[in-house]
C-alpha cells in the first residue's frame, strides 16, 4: 500500500453511530486513517484541527447542519481547510434537497442507503484526482483567454486574479480546458470524474458547471469560457 495513503486523514461526521463505525472500520482497513465525529460542531472543529485529505459528511446533524458546516469549510481563510474534498451523505429524498451541498461546494454525494466499499471507491477516486503521482511528469500550464489554469500547482486564475476552486471543480475545469472546443456529454464528464458512471448523477455537472461559471466570472446567460451544448454536454471555448 503507498505510504502516501497511510498518512491520508479522513474525517466522518456522522451522527448515526452504527454507520460512522463501519466506515471507519471500511475506511481504516482501505488503508486511511479515519476520525469521527457524531455532532456538527465538533466535526467541524475536528476538521480546522486534522485538516484532512476529505471529510464525509452528514447533512442531518445535530449541533449543526451538514450544509452550515460545507459553507464554513468552504468559506475558511485557510486553503488546507477550504480546499478540503468533501463527500456527502444524504438520506434526503428530494432531488433538489441532494443537490444544495454541490451548490455549496461539496464534490460529490453518496444518498442513504449506501453500500460502505462504494463510499471508500468514491473517497479513492477523489483523492487519486487530487494528488498527483509523485512519478509523473509535470503537465504544462493551460491559458485560453483570460484563464489560466496550473495543473501541478492546482491553481487557477482569470486576468491575473486567483480563483479558489473545490477538487471536483478544478479537475472538471482541467477536463473541458485540456480538450477545448470538443463538446463532452455529461455522462463522459462522470466518468472521466468518478470512473464509473451513476445515472441519475447527471445533474451534478450541471451544478458544478453553475459554480464554475460563478467563480470564473462567466455569465451564465452569455457564458465566454463554459459553453452549453443545446441537448448534449459542454464544453470550453477554444478562443
Amino acid at each position: 500500500m503507498p505510504l502516501d495513503q497511510l498518512m491520508q486523514t479522513i474525517v466522518i461526521i456522522e451522527d448515526e453511530r452504527d454507520i460512522a463505525h463501519v466506515l471507519r472500520s471500511y475506511l481504516t482497513q482501505a488503508g486511511f486513517r479515519a476520525l469521527v465525529a457524531h455532532d456538527g460542531r465538533l466535526g467541524l472543529d475536528l476538521t480546522r484541527r486534522e485538516k484532512p485529505a476529505l471529510v464525509i459528511l452528514d447533512l442531518m446533524l445535530p449541533g449543526l447542519d451538514g450544509l452550515d458546516i460545507c459553507r464554513a469549510l468552504r468559506r475558511d481563510p485557510d486553503p488546507a481547510i477550504s480546499e478540503t474534498a468533501i463527500l456527502i451523505l444524504t438520506a434526503r429524498v428530494e432531488e433538489t434537497d441532494r443537490l444544495i451541498g454541490l451548490e455549496l461546494g461539496a464534490d460529490d454525494y453518496v444518498s442513504k442507503p449506501f453500500s460502505p466499499r462504494e463510499v471508500v471507491a468514491r473517497v479513492r477516486t477523489i483523492l487519486r484526482r487530487t494528488q498527483p503521482r509523485p512519478d509523473a511528469a509535470p503537465a504544462r500550464p493551460l491559458v485560453i483567454g483570460d484563464v489560466r489554469l496550473d495543473p501541478t500547482r492546482r491553481d487557477v486564475s482569470v486576468a491575473g486574479a486567483a480563483v479558489e476552486l473545490t477538487p471536483t471543480e478544478f479537475d472538471l475545469l482541467y477536463l473541458l480546458m485540456n480538450d477545448a472546443g470538443r463538446p463532452f456529454t455529461r455522462m463522459e464528464l462522470l466518468e472521466k470524474l468518478q470512473g464509473d458512471a451513476y445515472e441519475g448523477y447527471e445533474r451534478t455537472i450541471d451544478v458544478h458547471v453553475k459554480n464554475l461559471r460563478r467563480k470564473l466570472g462567466d455569465a451564465s446567460r452569455n457564458p465566454r469560457f463554459l459553453l452549453t451544448i443545446l441537448n448534449y454536454g459542454y464544453k470550453f471555448a477554444d478562443h
